[in-house]
């Protein structure tokens, strides 16, 4: 893959990407999109600047816009990583209301993600601990996810959140793909 213009992406992305500056792909995105769109499950490893979140981002954006009654879900080790992951969404998704995000992290009150959660969003993007409190106060209900991203996923299992990311397996009910960056 040379071009983003050789995928067959919704036509938003292809102005988001060109907005952004994005004109050629990056390795990790020239190896990961292709497969990704076509909905295979996948594990890459690349560099931090390499372009990874968008090597996630434009088919987990095109899964959402493809499957209207669907979920995503992107979970990072940290609350800081959650905020450029979701930063990187609020561009590429050109601010459609389909595609709200809702970012769920620690350190700052619920009050306000659970109102993003009831504004429609689609799209969850947080830490495994925040997400796991959402679960038990029932204030997330993760049975629609079709997309799972797990964004620097050697450093979560560093971390010690095997213990939260098996709690929170049990509520990803049916199919889904799933993306390990």
């Amino acid at each position: 893959m040379d071009s983003f213009q050789e995928l067959a992406l919704p036509a938003f992305l292809h102005e988001a990407l060109k907005t952004m500056h994005f004109e050629k792909p990056t390795a990790v995105q020239a190896q990961a999109i292709p497969p990704a769109l076509e909905g295979k499950d996948l594990i890459a490893s690349a560099e931090t600047g390499s372009g990874k979140t968008a090597a996630f981002g434009i088919p987990l954006l095109t899964f959402l816009t493809n499957n209207s009654s669907k979920t995503a879900l992107v979970l990072t080790p940290t609350r800081e990583l959650a905020e450029q992951v979701a930063e990187v969404f609020t561009h590429l998704s050109g601010g459609r209301h389909d595609l709200r995000h809702a970012l769920l992290i620690g350190g700052v009150g619920m009050d306000k993600q659970v109102e993003a959660i009831h504004r429609g969003a689609r799209l969850f993007i947080g830490t495994p601990g925040r997400i796991n409190d959402h679960i038990g106060q029932q204030t997330l209900n993760l049975s629609r996810t079709g997309f799972l991203v797990l964004d620097e996923a050697d450093r979560m299992l560093d971390m010690g959140f095997a213990p939260q990311l098996d709690k929170m397996r049990s509520w990803l009910t049916g199919p889904r793909q799933t993306m390990l960056f």
